[in-house]
């Protein structure tokens, strides 16, 4: 059985002097008050998770909530101070300084918030920078760095520095400088969060583009449920260094595991997240059907038909009528009414 690409297991990070004084046998162990009385922050505590292989998966939380600090770890950027990091099943905390090194550079990429491009080079010496440090020799890391620059659309723009290029174009060079070295793993800690609101969305559908055509595994931090919406196979919602809840937007919305949950996703965009099965009633075999829409299809994408129609509509999956959907229950989404199954 494959092994996931990256995993937790028991994570912890701490800070302050009697931190050691929580960790027993390599596992974290104490109270939010006996944690406070030893003056001790456990900025993450008690984290598993794993990512699979080509997966997208979103870390999201409020300030404060521990998912850039546990983004950090996963990256090997700062050691935990409990649990294992398992990044293709070999434990990053017993790896010797120099291998965790070679692991960054050739097989992770990172993009911050704040773009971190060095002002004294131009996009081409930006993009090149990580393989420079490779040592590669300086006409193949130039094509290189080329052939990215052209994959996220800044080809012409070269020889320009960061201070010539707006918001979204610096983003889309530290975009292209964590794709150059061809990483297995991509972290993105809510790269888009400085932007204006439209060019957050170009960048989002630019990742949504680039994660089609090379099947990177993502791992992005964001504050934003929208934005999570839109680029997530699975969401991890943390609060105060926890993870409460692991899944996809639908089932989040639909099954919130805690009242936290609950109440991030309560003003999420429904007709967005959840999909026709979700909201299909048993089928009737004598029905005259208006029409048919996929189990998996999204509520928007098809609400303005069924509105319109008398009929309900067949929910088919794999040819086979499973259901169906009528007028009442999509209005019951769009207007935020709870169906009587959900009230139940």
């Amino acid at each position: 059985m494959a092994h996931p690409i990256l995993a937790a297991r028991g994570v912890a990070k701490l800070y302050g002097a009697n931190a050691a004084r929580f960790v027993r046998d390599g596992r974290f162990s104490g109270t939010s008050e006996e944690l406070a009385q030893a003056g001790v922050t456990a900025a993450v505590r008690d984290v598993d998770i794993t990512i699979e292989r080509g997966e997208t998966f979103v870390i999201m939380g409020l300030s404060g909530s521990g998912k850039s600090t546990l983004v950090r770890c996963l990256a090997a950027l700062t050691p935990p101070s409990a649990g294992e990091i398992l990044f293709e099943d070999k434990d990053l905390n017993r790896m010797a300084e120099g291998d965790l090194i070679q692991i960054r550079r050739h097989q992770m990429g990172m993009v911050f918030q704040h773009f971190a491009l060095l002002p004294h080079l131009t996009v081409l010496g930006n993009v090149a920078f990580p393989l420079d440090v490779q040592g590669m020799k300086k006409p193949e890391r130039e094509a290189k760095a080329l052939e990215m620059i052209k994959l996220v659309g800044l080809s012409g723009r070269e020889s320009r520095f960061p201070r010539e290029l707006s918001g979204g174009q610096q983003q889309r060079v530290g975009i292209a400088r964590s794709l150059a070295v061809g990483p297995d793993l991509w972290f993105l800690d809510e790269p888009f969060s400085a932007l204006d609101p439209l060019i957050r969305r170009e960048m989002q559908d630019e990742v949504l583009r680039l994660q089609d055509m090379l099947k990177k595994t993502i791992v992005f931090i964001t504050h934003d449920f929208d934005e999570a919406v839109r680029i997530a196979d699975r969401i991890a919602i943390m609060k105060d260094g926890r993870i409460e809840q692991i899944g996809s937007a639908e089932e989040l919305v639909l099954r919130p595991a805690t009242d936290y949950v609950r109440a991030f996703t309560r003003d999420a965009p429904r007709a967005k997240i959840l999909t026709a099965r979700s909201i299909m009633s048993p089928p009737d075999p004598a029905a005259d059907y208006a029409g048919v829409v996929g189990a998996s299809a999204r509520i928007a994408a098809f609400a303005r038909k069924i509105e319109e129609a008398e009929k309900p509509f067949a929910v088919v999956d794999e040819g086979e009528v499973v259901g169906k959907v009528d007028r009442r229950a999509v209005i019951d989404v769009l207007i935020g009414r709870e169906s009587a199954d959900q009230a139940a």
